[in-house]
């Protein structure tokens, strides 16, 4: 954990923590030795750093590249590990640099649904988690936040002081036999990955 990382990750808890009362739930199933994939749904400008402070140690995230134009915080994502992401093409460097990542023990946040519900409901996975799932075979750890929706939503203005709470399912693991079958098994095992975050309740 960088100096940067550590400044955010102690800022963000706090900040959560406080004013959401962020709670997490089932502390126990999460995995953060060695390559672990985190998968939640997303809902908030919340999530990525939510998700952060559920865990003990550092993850890299993947953001909107647009993201890095952001005055004052724009500058200091890479510092915090945003991998940025080319929205307006299928960016393949972004994925490859996750899978690097993951096969070299780091932890790392992926979306299955790839941006933000437009509405507050869980939306259809997308293949990217599952193209990551089928170069490393790094188990996968589903969570589900609830809350940072109506604490933030996508088109809001300001921000509500709701409860957050996150609920850490068990993890799954993935073999060979699982990810045969190219991009129709990508979306397979997003799909799989979804129905393990829908399946979290509080």
């Amino acid at each position: 954990m960088n100096g940067w990382y550590f400044i955010g990750y102690w800022l963000s808890r706090f900040f959560f923590r406080v004013f959401f009362r962020l709670k997490i739930v089932n502390r126990k199933n999460l995995l953060e030795d060695g390559g672990v994939i985190y998968a939640a749904n997303h809902a908030s400008y919340f999530d990525p750093p939510v998700i952060a402070v559920s865990c003990r140690k550092a993850i890299f995230f993947l953001a909107r590249k647009s993201l890095l134009k952001w005055p004052v915080l724009g500058p200091i994502f890479p510092k915090i590990n945003v991998i940025p992401v080319d929205q307006e093409r299928a960016d393949m460097s972004a994925l490859k640099t996750v899978i690097k990542l993951v096969r070299e023990g780091q932890r790392t946040i992926i979306f299955p649904e790839g941006s933000r519900t437009p509405d507050g409901d869980l939306q259809p996975a997308q293949p990217g988690i599952g193209l990551v799932i089928a170069k490393t075979l790094a188990p996968v750890v589903p969570m589900r936040i609830f809350g940072s929706y109506e604490a933030f939503p996508r088109h809001a203005k300001r921000v509500k002081l709701a409860k957050i709470t996150v609920v850490i399912g068990k993890p799954i693991y993935f073999t060979e036999a699982d990810v045969t079958g190219g991009r129709d098994a990508y979306q397979r095992i997003s799909e799989r990955v979804m129905r393990e975050i829908a399946n979290l309740t509080l």
